[in-house]
């Protein structure tokens, strides 16, 4: 078998140095048998030697330093990614399988595309496409049709990494192969579904695309959608990319924003001048970069419903936010009160018990109800396992399906439109003023 070149478009860029080139080096760690022709290509001015040596770094950084040797002969050009002209010469020159990633910002990913529907790609091409994808329902829509002129769905990956880590795959194995979750998984059993992605972390210098895209779009549009997807889908008749994902799709196109009202079922804040984890914290409209007048929340909650039997009633609550005073990364399902609860015991408590999957590092933590130091008295206890960080990188995991020309942990253009569509009614409801736009000092809530 041939090997499969991964061609960076944008490879000068920090999405390349920091997520996708340690990734690769672990995967080539953990996989000493594949083979890979490593490209680098951008508008930057950089020699072969700068690329080699940002790769280098790269590696070395994620402990991957002795794998440096397989791409030693990776090469960098110069190139304009949205010059037709300037794609086909180069692209002439190289065989497939190939992985073109396009590790750019959206409107110029949207213009390499359309320059490359006019290039002859090499046999066995695949696109990796990284968020935002599109910027509304319609241009989603609108560039899925671009792409699916120049490529069959199959080969298009939109990458979204939540889906490659491993909490969430193993949210699969303990949903569909343990009899004590499979039953309880429904509104029957389940009283409220809250998915979290609480940051310390501020803004951190990414001004240029966060001031743009704020929580709404850059966690809660995507990266939580997609979560969302996977705890509310029926179970798939097997874990293939086709069952997984029209399960997943099904799962969002039943997806509202909870009884049709934005306004009552969104929240919007930005932090002002506070202490987060970086330390003292200036408040966003002072962040370099940062234009106040655009208004962009730096936290952003929704309410949604899941209209299917197994899930009507139950409220999915979605929150992401950033200079927030603890990380908490995780899914949590607080099940309902039991139906009888025997007289004589004290104490009151709001819910049956929660099971709580943390993104990272990965652990299952149950909440009961059980009895104190008087047996009759109830309280709460939690009771931790520990399913240990997962080994890989999550883009680790999604550059081997890629390279492996599988599409399973990508999300598929119907699911993006989705994703749009469920967000659009809170970005209206915003833009018109509203949901007003609350205030939080760095590192409470």
């Amino acid at each position: 078998m041939s090997d499969t070149t991964l061609l960076i478009l944008g490879a000068s860029g920090d999405l390349s140095s920091r997520l996708l080139l340690p990734a690769l080096g672990q995967l080539l760690k953990r996989e000493p048998e594949r083979g890979i022709r490593l490209l680098g290509a951008s508008s930057d001015a950089w020699s072969d030697e700068r690329w080699r040596d940002t790769v280098r770094g790269a590696f070395t950084e994620s402990g991957c330093a002795s794998e440096v040797s397989r791409v030693a002969d990776t090469t960098y050009a110069q190139l304009d990614v949205t010059d037709a002209g300037a794609l086909g010469a180069y692209l002439a020159a190289l065989t497939g399988p190939l992985v073109i990633y396009f590790a750019l910002p959206p409107a110029i990913t949207e213009r390499c595309c359309r320059a490359l529907r006019d290039v002859m790609l090499p046999e066995r091409t695949t696109f990796a496409l990284e968020k935002p994808f599109g910027t509304s329902e319609e241009s989603a829509r609108s560039l899925n049709e671009l792409l699916r002129e120049i490529l069959p769905e199959e080969r298009i990956f939109r990458v979204d990494h939540f889906l490659g880590t491993s909490m969430l795959l193993n949210i699969l194995g303990l949903r569909f192969a343990n009899r004590a979750f499979t039953p309880i998984w429904n509104a029957e059993h389940v009283q409220a579904v809250d998915l979290r992605f609480d940051e310390t972390l501020a803004l951190e210098d990414r001004a240029r695309y966060y001031d743009h895209a704020g929580a709404l779009i850059d966690m809660v549009q995507s990266h939580l959608l997609q979560v969302l997807g996977l705890i509310a889908l029926e179970p798939p008749a097997s874990l293939d990319a086709e069952d997984l994902r029209s399960a997943k799709s099904a799962a969002l196109r039943a997806t509202r924003i909870w009884a049709d009202d934005p306004v009552r079922a969104s929240r919007r804040a930005r932090y002002t001048a506070g202490t987060s984890s970086d330390g003292n914290t200036v408040a966003y409209v002072d962040e370099p970069g940062v234009d106040p007048t655009r208004e962009i929340e730096t936290y952003a909650e929704i309410v949604c419903e899941v209209r299917t039997e197994r899930w009507a009633g139950v409220p999915f609550r979605l929150r992401s936010g950033k200079a927030l005073g603890d990380d908490r990364w995780e899914v949590t399902l607080t099940l309902r009160p039991v139906r009888h609860l025997p007289t004589g015991f004290s104490g009151s408590l709001p819910d049956g018990g929660r099971l709580t999957f943390a993104l990272g590092p990965d652990e299952l933590r149950v909440e009961l109800n059980v009895s104190g130091d008087d047996p009759f008295e109830l309280q709460r206890s939690t009771l931790r396992a520990e399913l240990g960080e997962g080994q890989l990188l999550a883009y680790t995991e999604v550059l081997a399906e890629m390279l492996d020309e599988k599409v399973r942990l990508s999300v598929r253009g119907d699911e993006a439109e989705e994703c749009w569509r469920i967000i659009e009614p809170v970005q209206a409801a915003w833009a018109r003023g509203d949901v007003p736009l609350q205030e939080y000092p760095a590192g409470s809530v």
